[in-house]
């Protein structure tokens, strides 16, 4: 379907459902929602269905949150075939105002030049892509007034880096099942120093913390059901989403901590390896570029779990040394890095999120 006629009455109104990115008609006896495909924390392929009412009501929540109106314009750099790129479509429809699509391949000089000409006010951002500007130096056009960014952490010295440069970017925590974002930074924070959290929580969503320390969120975002093997589909239970992900509320919003699929226990100490990677990208300082390195926990007999670090064979062995010996110094000792495995390219999506899960299998069919 093309770009635009997602923006159109006849698809808003229409009651028929949508597979995003399948490439042939939806099942018959569906019910008639937007459906996106993702492997879930599991792993597993399904796909999240949201009603246009949902998607809508995300979007006019973020537009009022960003102050988007009537005279705005999105850019959209992101694929519609993902709730992040489609969320830009429902805000351009739900606000009645103009956007401009990147639809070539990812340039970071193209787009920086593209985006000089559209002179779009609004745009939503993977961190890879705002490492790929930050890295390259160049500067925001004065036209842009807030860039969400979504599908993982903005490291705090990138997101630094793009504000010197112009770069008006706010951090977001989000998810196919809620229609895109549930937190999002607000625009006065872009008048102090970047931080990646913590993170807003939007108008119209609820947020609590299980006792298990596990995010849960209600809204009217929230999706309607999901389809599984073989076409088979589940309404929603209740009226709360239990997400995979921990975290903490506080006074200026949710701070996340982590997966809690991925967190650990090394020698009794509950570990999440994704912020110790975060920790060893700070340490690079830019050296090295977010998704070249990971850290996985894998078993081990005294501890329970230890950290491994797995870097593609692009990354210099003396960098990787210097960052390690740094990161290795400044934390304790059930933190500590022992292992160290390269790999020719680490599994990632096509916004380029990290397949942990084929990585771990990865390294254990190496192991076995």
């Amino acid at each position: 379907m093309e770009t635009r006629a997602l923006t159109g009455p006849e698809f808003w109104a229409s009651d028929d459902p949508v597979l995003m990115g399948a490439g042939f008609p939806a099942p018959a006896g569906i019910p008639g929602l937007i459906y996106f495909r993702t492997s879930g924390s599991t792993g597993v392929p399904k796909w999240i269905g949201l009603s246009r009412r949902a998607l809508l009501f995300s979007a006019m929540a973020v537009n009022r949150h960003l102050g988007v109106d009537a005279a705005s314009r999105w850019a959209l750099a992101l694929p519609v075939d993902h709730v992040g790129g489609f969320g830009v479509l429902a805000r351009v429809r739900q606000a009645g105002c103009g956007f401009a699509h990147f639809d070539r391949k990812w340039d970071v000089v193209l787009f920086s030049r593209w985006l000089a000409d559209e002179q779009p006010s609004h745009l939503s951002l993977v961190p890879t892509q705002v490492h790929d500007l930050v890295a390259a130096g160049l500067r925001a056009p004065a036209s842009l007034r807030a860039i969400v960014v979504g599908g993982g952490v903005l490291a705090e010295s990138t997101g630094r880096a793009a504000r010197e440069l112009g770069w008006p970017v706010l951090a977001s925590y989000g998810m196919t099942e809620a229609g895109s974002q549930v937190a999002t930074q607000g625009l006065d924070c872009l008048g102090r120093p970047y931080t990646p959290q913590p993170i807003g929580v939007l108008p119209g969503w609820e947020v609590r913390i299980e006792a298990d320390g596990r995010i849960a969120i209600r809204g009217e975002a929230l999706y309607s059901g999901i389809l599984t093997a073989g076409w088979s589909y589940e309404e929603r239970r209740g009226e709360w989403h239990f997400t995979s992900d921990a975290g903490s509320l506080g006074d200026h919003g949710l701070t996340v901590a982590g997966r809690i699929d991925t967190l650990v226990k090394i020698l009794g100490e509950l570990v999440d390896p994704v912020s110790v990677e975060a920790r060893l990208l700070e340490h690079a300082a830019g050296r090295i570029d977010p998704g070249q390195l990971v850290v996985v926990a894998v078993d081990d007999k005294r501890a329970g779990k230890r950290l491994v670090l797995v870097h593609e064979e692009s990354v210099p062995s003396g960098q990787l040394t210097q960052v390690l010996e740094a990161y290795n110094v400044s934390c304790q000792g059930f933190l500590r890095i022992g292992s160290v495995m390269e790999v020719a390219a680490i599994p990632k999506s096509p916004l380029g999120k990290i397949r942990r899960q084929d990585l771990t299998r990865m390294i254990r069919g190496r192991q076995n």
